[in-house]
């Protein structure tokens, strides 16, 4: 005669006492909780409008450092024409270096100092998390912002798929169920709402 508690599929079925720790299979750790049950997750509308802000900002900082640059080489049209044609040509690649600057250096460092928030998520009510619960250092912001959104997204694969790329990863959070870029995916982070 069998006991039909054993045969019922369960296999702690029949024990009187608690099973030993780890019986039953992997425990799971508790930083693997989806982060849905902890912190609302931000939708796309924040997050593009915090992506506008900041990029006003990032234009600013990067007239600050074209200012001081120009006052440099604007000297050279005093001197002839040739030369401002040449300070022409250089204002332009300065614009474009100060620009570069402004970029790598603002989120990383504003992440760093605010844990995850920029002006522009500052103003929108957003901020960038670790599932892990871990804060946004100045490493992880720098990953995040410059490695993987501007570097891998912005540069490296648009430049094969002209543009769809950086598209494809800014609409992402539209259709992902944690409301997660692309970026966000390859290293687990999601915005949510502060």
């Amino acid at each position: 005669m069998s006991d039909p508690q054993i045969t019922s599929g369960d296999p702690l079925a029949g024990y009187t006492s608690p099973p030993p720790p780890g019986a039953g299979g992997v425990a799971t750790s508790p930083f693997e909780a989806p982060v849905a049950a902890h912190w609302q997750l931000s939708g796309w509308w924040r997050r593009a409008g915090a992506l506008v802000i900041d990029g006003i900002v990032v234009s600013l900082i990067a007239g600050i450092f074209f200012g001081i640059f120009a006052a440099f080489a604007g000297a050279g049209f005093l001197v002839g024409d040739t030369t401002g044609y040449i300070a022409v040509v250089l204002g332009f690649l300065g614009w474009g270096i100060c620009v570069l600057i402004a970029a790598l250096l603002y989120a990383p460092l504003m992440m760093a100092k605010t844990n995850g928030k920029t002006l522009g998520r500052m103003a929108c009510g957003i901020r960038v998390v670790r599932p892990s619960g871990e804060p946004i250092d100045f490493g992880y912001a720098t990953l995040r912002e410059v490695l993987c959104k501007w570097l891998l997204f912005g540069v490296v694969l648009n430049s094969f798929t002209f543009g769809l790329a950086a598209l494809l990863d800014y609409l992402w959070p539209l259709w992902d169920e944690e409301n997660r870029a692309l970026h966000d995916i390859i290293v687990n982070s999601r915005v949510i709402v502060d």
